[in-house]
């Protein structure tokens, strides 16, 4: 997955002292059904009992981190998920981070789509 420019800027600000913003936790994963940018979110995936999950991550080493426990998403609308993004719980939730899935995943109504531990990678370098 790739930073947002907001994650970007947020992370050269804490990096240089000229912030302490951290993301407000906990952190969600969203599904998409067409890639967001940099600068702009994709098409979330809606209907169903479709919701942002939680996602928590370990202590980075090498650059990169991975997802701790299982996120699930259950009874999803037919849909055909090609990418995710990492947003924060704030009043006006700020998304992190954005990337393609492995391989899209088609579901039909009431289908879900699991990550099991390690699955959801984030890396810097």
């Amino acid at each position: 997955m790739s930073l947002t420019d907001t994650g970007e800027n947020r992370g050269l600000d804490w990096l240089t002292g000229n912030s302490t913003t951290a993301p407000t936790l906990p952190l969600k994963v969203a599904l998409l059904t067409a890639a967001g940018s940099e600068s702009s979110a994709g098409t979330e995936v809606s209907g169903g009992s479709y919701a942002r999950q939680n996602v928590t991550f370990g202590a980075a080493t090498g650059g990169a981190t991975s997802n701790t426990g299982l996120v699930r998403f259950s009874d999803l609308p037919a849909a055909t998920v090609t990418h995710m993004e990492i947003w924060d719980s704030a009043g006006s939730p700020v998304r992190w981070w954005h990337g393609a899935l492995t391989s899209s995943r088609t579901v039909s109504a009431g289908d879900a789509i699991e990550f099991a531990i390690g699955d959801i990678d984030l890396t810097l370098s």
